[in-house]
C-alpha cells in the first residue's frame, strides 16, 4: 500500500559525504516508523538507522554511529540519511523501509520497502 522511492545515491570518494532521500506516498506518513537498511555485494542486508514518527527518537547501528544522521520532514513525506566520512565498506544498495506499528526502534520489522539506491565509495 505504501510506496517508497529512494534517491541520492551515486559514486563518492572515501571521506566524502552524500544525502539519501526517501519519498513516501499516503496520508499517514507521520504515523510511520522509518528505517534505512543496506546490502553490500555478496553480503546479507543489515540495519543502518531508524527514526520515530515524530522524529524525536533515533537509533543507529554501531557500524555507522558518528558518521550517519537520520531525519524526516513529515510535511514533505520524506526521510533522509546524511552520510559523512564515508568508507569503501559503505558501498551497498540502500533501502528505505516503513512500519506503522508503535514500539521500540531496536529490532523491529518493517512492512514496506523501497527499490533501493546504489551507493559506491571509491578508495
Amino acid at each position: 500500500q505504501v510506496q517508497l522511492v529512494e534517491s541520492g545515491g551515486g559514486l563518492v570518494q572515501a571521506g566524502g559525504s552524500l544525502r539519501l532521500s526517501c519519498a513516501a506516498s499516503g496520508r499517514t506518513f507521520s504515523s510511520y516508523v522509518m528505517g534505512w537498511f543496506r546490502q553490500a555485494p555478496g553480503k546479507e542486508r543489515e540495519f543502518v538507522a531508524a527514526v520515530s514518527p515524530s522524529g524525536g527518537s533515533k537509533y543507529y547501528a554501531d557500524s555507522v554511529k558518528g558518521r550517519v544522521t537520520i531525519s524526516r520532514d513529515n510535511a514533505k513525506n520524506t526521510v533522509y540519511l546524511q552520510m559523512n566520512r564515508v568508507k569503501p565498506e559503505d558501498t551497498a544498495v540502500y533501502y528505505c523501509a516503513a512500519d506503522m506499528r508503535p514500539g521500540l526502534l531496536v529490532g523491529r520489522t518493517y512492512e514496506y520497502w523501497g527499490q533501493g539506491t546504489q551507493v559506491t565509495v571509491s578508495s
